[in-house]
């Protein structure tokens, strides 16, 4: 298959999670996407381990891994006048930057938007922060589990004050970063489209906040309706019961009743079939009113039979439901692995490295990057594009290149 974005050409000079998790994307999609990463050191991620992946000499963390399949490594120190310079030559032979540095942080090189954009005006160009590019927070550092408080994301998450381990959680990936990423590649797309039409490149400002603030979705939406904070509340959900985890009597299973025709099958199911005719109960908002008491029934009765014999009885009868999974079996699903979730990326450097694939397929095709992620610098020998052999020789020996 020809990927879509085959021929398009990304220099991404982002490190940890936001952009490195765009450019992956990009990549995953078919585009070469050069990384540039600090001579000696590289991307901070590289060093966040344990767990490692170790390959003969190499080894690297397993949270650099996630997010840099498909890349090429170029080590170069644009913090000096040369390295700066090369880089600038790299961007006129790309068609998207992108990068995540503080706001003002790349200017003084010559590599901020401005800079660039003026040279090469069809140079689509992202960057990512955590607030943006201006407003009163823009000179801030952004890091996902700030926004995820700022954002209102905690005060979403976790058991409610005054149950045991109430209070603010984060959750469990970087959510904040992680959208971003998505929400920048959206944007590099829609910009990509524009500049056929018109020729005219772009200027993308991705900030961490936003995002959050925007995937807060029907949450939001609550808010701003009703003029009230939703609170936590655990495992539930605030506009639909049941619609959240019950103990089963060996394990606990998720119950997700998603209209009233799905209820009055649940109820004959727990057999309690009069609650569908039960104006208490047999309305969604109605079920919402009476949570307090309802849950607590259901609970019971869930908690009489194992695990399987409940799924068993509301798979045939279509109410959505399922196991609580470790990570390890979630991946070792059926139905994960006949999608083929789990892969061996590329050789390279670093050997085969088990990865989580792209969740894309075009026309029945995969689209994971052929390449696994880079050892720093595997890929110095690019850089005879844009120097001869006798300049490369001695920035290598200078440290400017690696």
């Amino acid at each position: 298959m020809i990927k879509p974005l085959e021929g398009v050409r990304v220099l991404d000079l982002s490190r940890v999670l936001a952009g490195p998790w765009a450019t992956q994307l990009l990549a995953d999609l078919g585009a070469d996407v050069i990384k540039v990463e600090k001579p000696g050191a590289g991307d901070d991620t590289r060093h966040w381990g344990p767990p490692w992946h170790e390959h003969g000499e190499e080894k690297v963390a397993a949270y650099f891994l996630a997010a840099n399949r498909g890349k090429k490594s170029v080590a170069i120190d644009f913090a000096t006048e040369e390295g700066a310079a090369l880089v600038r030559k790299m961007a006129a032979d790309a068609d998207v930057v992108v990068e995540n540095f503080k706001v003002g942080g790349l200017r003084k090189f010559g590599l901020d938007a401005v800079s660039l954009r003026a040279a090469y005006p069809r140079l689509i160009y992202a960057s990512i922060t955590g607030f943006g590019q201006n407003g009163p927070y823009a000179p801030r550092a952004g890091y996902d589990y700030i926004i995820q408080g700022m954002g209102g994301l905690m005060s979403l998450t976790g058991l409610p004050d005054g149950e045991p381990g109430g209070g603010p959680m984060r959750v469990g990936v970087a959510v904040a970063d992680l959208f971003t990423g998505m929400y920048t590649v959206s944007a590099i797309l829609a910009a990509l489209y524009r500049r056929q039409q018109t020729g005219e490149g772009a200027t993308i400002d991705m900030a961490l906040l936003d995002t959050q603030l925007a995937v807060l979705a029907n949450q939001a939406s609550n808010a701003l309706v009703s003029g009230k904070d939703p609170g936590r509340q655990g495992a539930g959900h605030p506009n639909i019961v049941p619609y959240q985890p019950f103990a089963a009597s060996d394990q606990p299973i998720i119950i997700a009743v998603g209209n009233d025709r799905q209820f009055a099958r649940f109820a004959a199911i727990v057999g309690h079939p009069e609650w569908a005719d039960d104006p208490a109960y047999s309305t969604n908002p109605a079920r919402v009113s009476a949570r307090e008491t309802l849950v607590p029934m259901i609970a019971d009765i869930i908690a009489t039979q194992p695990a399987a014999e409940w799924l068993a009885q509301l798979e045939a009868a279509g109410i959505p439901a399922g196991p609580i999974n470790t990570i390890s079996q979630a991946l070792a699903d059926p139905q994960a692995v006949h999608r083929g979730v789990r892969i061996q990326a590329g050789g390279g450097a670093l050997g085969e490295v088990p990865m989580v694939g792209s969740p894309i397929r075009i026309d029945g095709e995969r689209t994971d990057a052929p390449l696994s992620p880079p050892a720093l610098g595997e890929h110095g020998h690019l850089l005879r594009q844009w120097l001869d052999a006798a300049d490369l020789d001695r920035l290598k020996t200078a440290g400017i290149v690696g």
